[in-house]
């Protein structure tokens, strides 16, 4: 599923590190110091490379956001589509891929998007589809597991927990 951000100049205050070998780009933020889906995508965009950029994104303590910015076009992946009852920026996300919110928190925590928009660096399907449904980690903790079997975990922990 994708989803094309209209042009944005306001970019929200995540941080970056570009990872040289690997050519892709990490940003991380917490959803409190992001303003919406469309400046984190054009932040994202902005950064491009060939291989497209990944931005990985917690949301509150139970769900996160992974966001690829290829070609002019963003992939997403909301970890549980119920966290749109509490973030804005969770609803922002079924909004743009066309799925309703849940009635409550009692529906099913399924992730909702592209599960594949990792696999041609690494990560398949399955193993996204294990860390979405693993209620006993963290977003942080996830992510971390993400950007490691795609190719950036040292850049990842350095950057979320300030050892750079």
């Amino acid at each position: 599923m994708t989803y094309n951000a209209p042009e944005s100049t306001t970019h929200p205050p995540a941080a970056a590190i570009a990872g040289a070998a690997a050519e892709r780009l990490l940003a991380v933020g917490a959803h409190e110091r992001s303003q919406a889906l469309a400046s984190l995508v054009a932040a994202l965009g902005a950064h491009a490379s060939e291989s497209g950029v990944v931005g990985l994104v917690s949301i509150g303590d139970d769900t996160f956001l992974i966001v690829r910015v290829d070609g002019g076009r963003a992939r997403l992946l909301l970890s549980d589509q119920t966290a749109a009852l509490d973030w804005d920026l969770a609803d922002e996300v079924l909004d743009a891929l066309g799925v309703e919110a849940p009635e409550d928190v009692d529906d099913d925590a399924d992730p909702v998007g592209d599960l594949g928009l990792l696999a041609d660096l690494g990560m398949s399907t399955d193993e996204l589809t294990l860390l979405c449904e693993d209620l006993d980690l963290y977003p942080d903790e996830v992510l971390g597991s993400v950007a490691k079997r795609i190719g950036f975990g040292e850049l990842f922990a350095n950057l979320v927990f300030d050892r750079g």
